[in-house]
């Protein structure tokens, strides 16, 4: 007898008839167990097994795929161009745009970051119910009424959280289209403030005042951002009806040239200041109107500096104001006063 022979296996009268078919998994498991119930399912335990199997090593290769897919994009978006508008490329200091080039880099990346990280978990949660559903009817599970329940707990939950729904698509959008960033001084309408942290559901801010706002991004329906890109500083005089209006405006140039060059104000500018003339005329005086246009967030700092030397100008010129200060009237003084006469 060789070792080349195959093994006999015993078959007994009580034996199910697939266990003498050699070489079936029935006959194997058989052999190895003696179990009837064991040995009638092995050919179907067997077959779903690899068919599992199968199922879940597609969902691995799958969910790796797209997140390999997803890491290719984000590393694009990363990397690719920035928005910068072009009076900040053409016109901005070489040492402004070196300051800004890793800022903007840095923002674009952590936002490139957060939309990925929520684009891989949204595809592995896919995958994996998806190859939940499969694994199921591998096991002869009716997927009709489970289907028809999840569909149904599917609409009772989109209409119990559509408001949640609608805040996620809300900041996926506003964090894909750049609407803002953190450090951004940004007008939500409800709030103004400073942004502190952007969430795909909550943007939270603070005001001026120290208090931080909590928005939701499904409640915002227009974002003012004054700290994108540039800024322009706003001053408005108020002048009397009166005032040489040619002085006023020349003085007003001088003064803010003066101001541009110091080295405070020409780090935080990207043109220099610019005297529009006339802005209103009213019954009480006329308003004069001087712009800058500045870095981003530092249009309050040039508008201050703007604004305190151009009134201690026009004070020391005498140029008028509107409402002038009237001298408090009082008793006529003199020898006589307070003297009744008799």
């Amino acid at each position: 007898m060789t070792g080349a022979e195959p093994a006999t296996i015993q078959v007994f009268p009580w034996a199910p008839a697939c266990a003498a078919d050699s070489g079936s998994w029935c006959s194997r498991v058989y052999g190895w167990t003696h179990n009837d119930f064991l040995a009638r399912s092995a050919d179907v335990i067997v077959d779903r097994a690899l068919a599992i199997v199968l199922i879940v090593l597609i969902a691995v290769v799958a969910r790796a795929l797209l997140h390999r897919a997803i890491d290719r994009l984000v590393r694009g978006a990363a990397g690719g161009p920035s928005r910068v508008p072009a009076v900040l490329r053409r016109r901005a200091p070489a040492g402004l745009r070196q300051i800004a080039a890793p800022l903007l880099s840095e923002r674009r990346v952590q936002r490139a970051n957060t939309v990925g990280s929520v684009l891989r978990s949204t595809t592995s949660v896919v995958v994996l119910a998806i190859a939940s559903i499969m694994v199921m009817a591998e096991f002869g599970l009716n997927l009709g009424p489970i289907l028809a329940s999840a569909g149904i707990a599917g609409v009772a939950l989109g209409f119990g959280a559509q408001n949640l729904v609608r805040d996620f698509l809300s900041g996926m959008f506003m964090l894909l289209e750049d609407q803002y960033g953190v450090g951004d001084v940004v007008d939500l309408g409800v709030a103004t403030g400073t942004v502190e942290a952007v969430g795909l559901r909550i943007t939270t801010l603070r005001d001026v005042h120290g208090t931080v706002w909590h928005v939701r991004n499904g409640e915002i329906q227009r974002v003012g951002n004054k700290s994108q890109g540039y800024a322009v500083a706003v001053v408005d005089v108020p002048l009397a009806r009166t005032v040489d209006i040619a002085k006023a405006v020349e003085l007003a140039g001088q003064v803010a040239a003066e101001v541009a060059a110091t080295e405070d104000v020409a780090r935080q500018l990207l043109e220099p200041p610019e005297v529009l003339g006339v802005e209103t005329v009213t019954m009480d005086g006329v308003t004069l109107r001087v712009t800058a246009k500045t870095q981003p967030g530092q249009q309050w700092m040039v508008q201050r500096a703007l604004n305190a030397a151009i009134t201690k100008a026009f004070d020391r010129a005498e140029l008028p104001r509107p409402y002038a200060a009237v001298p408090p009237s009082g008793p006529p003084s003199g020898p006589q006063s307070g003297r009744s006469e008799p």
